[in-house]
This record gives C-alpha cells, sequence and structure tokens, in this order.
C-alpha cells in the first residue's frame, strides 16, 4: 500500500507551493489518476513519491516505510515513464533497453520481447535518435517494465500516439494492473483515465480538489443532459441542456428544426471543470 499524508513541495522556499498539503492512500493492483493540466503539481507529486525530488514536509509511506528510509533497492521495485522521452539517441532501442537493464539487481524481462510487444521489433536495431516522438514515447514506456516493478509512475504515457499504439499500450497497463502492479497515472486526458483509472484525484495549482472513482465523482457532480443536433439558417448546430431545465429544452424543440437527440452523462472532463474552476489546458 502507499499512505501519501500531507505532502508539500516549495521550489523557491518562500512560501509558494507547488503541492500543498496533499494526503490519499493506495491499494495494490489499484491504478490511481494524477489528473489536471499542465503546471498543477502532478509531475512535481511523481517525483516526490519516486524520490527525484527529496521530500520537504510530509511523508510517502510505502508498505509501512517512509521514502525518507527506503535504500538503493527500493528503485528496484518501482517503473517510471516521463513525459518527455528521455533516451539515448546513439543507442538503439534495444541497446537502450540492455543498458537500463543492467542498472537493476533484480532479474529483467527480455528486451526484445518489450520492444514486441509495443510494434517496434523490426525497429529493435535502428538508432533511437532516428525513432519518431510516438516511437521513442512507446520505447520509455517499455523501459518501464523492464524489472516488472511493483509501482508504476506513467506520465501522459499515451502522449503523442496515435490511436492503434495508444490502446495498446493502455492494454499493457491494464496487463500490469492484473500481474499486481499499483500504478500512478499522471494525465490530462480525462478519457484515459476514465476508462482506466480505479480512483482519481482532481489536482488544480497543487491542491487536490476531490478524489474518488470517476463514476462516483460523475454521480456526485454530474447531471444528465440532452444533446440536441439542429439546423439554424441551414447550418447543423449543436446544443447541450441539462435534462431538469425542460422549460428550455421545450422551447428549443418549439423553435427550430431538430435532426437528432440524446441524453448523455457529464465526462469527467466536465466534473473537473465544475468542481476546480478550471479548463484543461
Amino acid at each position: 500500500m502507499i499512505d501519501v499524508k500531507n505532502v508539500y513541495h516549495d521550489y523557491s522556499n518562500k512560501g509558494h507551493y507547488a503541492v500543498s498539503d496533499i494526503s490519499f492512500k493506495m491499494s495494490k493492483g489499484e491504478i490511481f489518476g494524477f489528473l489536471g493540466p499542465s503546471g498543477a503539481g502532478k509531475s512535481t507529486m511523481q517525483n516526490i513519491m519516486t524520490g527525484i525530488l527529496k521530500i520537504q514536509k510530509g511523508d510517502v509511506l510505502y508498505d509501512g516505510v517512509s521514502i525518507k528510509e527506503q535504500k538503493k533497492d527500493f528503485f528496484n521495485s518501482i517503473g517510471v515513464s516521463f513525459e518527455h522521452p528521455n533516451v539515448y539517441k546513439t543507442l538503439t532501442g534495444y541497446e537502450n533497453l540492455k543498458y537500463y537493464a543492467s542498472l537493476y539487481s533484480v532479474d529483467t524481462l527480455d528486451p526484445m520481447m518489450l520492444l514486441d510487444s509495443v510494434g517496434l521489433k523490426e525497429d529493435a536495431n535502428k538508432k533511437a535518435g532516428e525513432y519518431s516522438k510516438g516511437m521513442k514515447q512507446r520505447l520509455t514506456f517499455v523501459r518501464s517494465l523492464l524489472n516488472s516493478p511493483k509501482y508504476m509512475f506513467l506520465d501522459e504515457p499515451t502522449n503523442g500516439l496515435d490511436p492503434t499504439n495508444s490502446l495498446m499500450v493502455q492494454k499493457i497497463i491494464l496487463q500490469q494492473k492484473e500481474r499486481g502492479a499499483t500504478i500512478i497515472l499522471t494525465t490530462h486526458n480525462m478519457e484515459l483515465a476514465d476508462r482506466l483509472c480505479d480512483t482519481v484525484a482532481f489536482i488544480s495549482e497543487g491542491k487536490v480538489e476531490a478524489i474518488d472513482s470517476p463514476n462516483a465523482l460523475k454521480l456526485k457532480y454530474g447531471t444528465k443532459q440532452l444533446k440536441i443536433d439542429y439546423l439554424e439558417d441551414s447550418k447543423e448546430k449543436t446544443e447541450i441542456i441539462p435534462l431538469e431545465e425542460k422549460e428550455k429544452i421545450s422551447a428549443f424543440l418549439m423553435n427550430y428544426e431538430i435532426l437528432k437527440m440524446h441524453t448523455s452523462e457529464a465526462t469527467l472532463e466536465d466534473i473537473f471543470i465544475k468542481v476546480t474552476g478550471k479548463e484543461l489546458l
């Protein structure tokens, strides 16, 4: 289990906190989403939880042991995929994974098998500097799997991927969950979080504004809506009206030529905006 207790971090040491009083708990095999726009504090929390940033105030406990007391073998238990791919450009994809595998003091998975799992087997012997952005992203992602980590930290793992490769990565993430890995997903992609996460935390300006399962948040804060496609001045338009606004719906149906309409629930992004008052930029 991971227990985050009242964590603060101030890069300036002047009381301007990048993260402020953040607390939450995670269970084994859980996918936990840290959701918010750029600059909200998501990556800062990931860096604190992985030991990249020294903790200033508060604590992070892994199975009851403080991150302040973790030994070097702690890094054998974690896998990290950064938002911006960082690879050795002069090494091949295969050589990159072989090198990183050599840094662990535990058994590691076959690099070629990992490359094959994300469609990079045919490019295994190509210099990573020649990879496209999406290929580098996939290489960085499978690097986080090398040591079959107990804890995974994935920062925008599908960023820059086409739909096919994005689904491939999502499938692997769910397989890691089934294996028993505890996964921290950092993203501003609410659709991705809705599909994958057991629990999500909305973070805005360094503070957690809400935390629960995606469905629970939608039930608590969301309202059912009527989506209406209609014609106005020969142009097709769309209007979304909360179902409780019956008079507005009736007036709309009387005044416009309706093409089609259907009910829908609020999205996780709708809920984020409602709770935080912030857009996902």
